[in-house]
């Protein structure tokens, strides 16, 4: 009697096939999940999404924002995130102030609100001179953010030209205020105008398409993300921007006594 075949074990197949593709599927779910969760949670109330791997939020004003009511900016808290510091123009070239400078200044100051004052520098310009309308303008104390120079036009001048200009206004204001200027400006003209001279400066960095953290090769210190973003108290668009590092780093950052 001749020996009746084996048939293929089929069910035992296909489940160990189903358990090796769950497997699969499980292990790739969950490194999306690690490595690609999103980097921004919408906040209805500030208008705009924020980067969630940061604690610590910040604006910054001019006179665009016309009257702000600090109290209000102080008092708007949306689940935990607040604004916890606000950079706001002072002077721009050699003899401009801005309109709303005084008064931001103070009522920031009344409302305990952790400010910075910053410079538009104009590169065509005596940096010396526009050093000396800083300085005139904004009397720091402790507390206080350092101060900063933002450069993010050429104005056709030449790369070693602004070099020298920026690194002149620079050294006077750090000679002042015994305290290392931040440096605002964008990722391109960081990298074909000031990188790497100025690597060892603080860097505020705007970046406004960015996955997570802006796309620059070097540390930095606060980024701005959007310019589009609300606030209570301000009517009108208002500059969004992160610090990065914890509380321990942020007070580190202030001017000391």
């Amino acid at each position: 009697m001749a020996k009746r075949k084996k048939k293929p074990r089929i069910g035992k197949t296909v489940l160990i096939i189903l358990i090796v593709l769950a497997s699969v599927v499980t292990a790739i779910w969950m490194f999306n999940n690690y490595y690609y969760r999103p980097s921004f949670k919408h906040y209805a109330a500030f208008g705009i999404d924020l980067p969630v791997a940061y604690g610590i939020h910040g604006v910054d004003v001019s006179h665009h924002q016309k009257n702000i009511s600090w109290k209000e900016v102080k008092k708007m808290e949306i689940n935990g995130v607040k604004i916890g510091f606000a950079f706001i123009k002072a002077t721009e070239g050699t003899d401009l102030i801005d309109e709303h400078f005084g008064k931001n200044w103070a009522k920031a100051q009344n409302q305990k609100i952790t400010k910075g004052a910053y410079h538009f520098f104009n590169a065509t310009t005596n940096p010396a001179r526009q050093a000396k309308n800083f300085l005139q303008r904004v009397k720091l104390q402790p507390g206080d953010l350092p101060p900063v120079l933002d450069i993010e036009q050429d104005n056709g001048v030449a790369k070693i030209l602004i070099q020298q200009r920026v690194k002149e206004w620079l050294q006077l204001v750090e000679k002042e205020y015994n305290v290392q200027p931040i440096i605002y400006t964008n990722v391109d003209f960081y990298n074909r105008f000031l990188s790497p001279q100025f690597d060892g400066y603080p860097l505020w960095i705007a970046h406004y398409f960015a996955n997570g953290k802006p796309r620059i090769g070097r540390k930095w210190s606060f980024w701005q993300h959007s310019e589009t973003g609300h606030v209570n108290g301000i009517d009108a668009f208002v500059d969004f921007n992160v610090f990065n590092g914890d509380s321990s780093a942020f007070k580190k950052l202030l001017l000391k006594e």
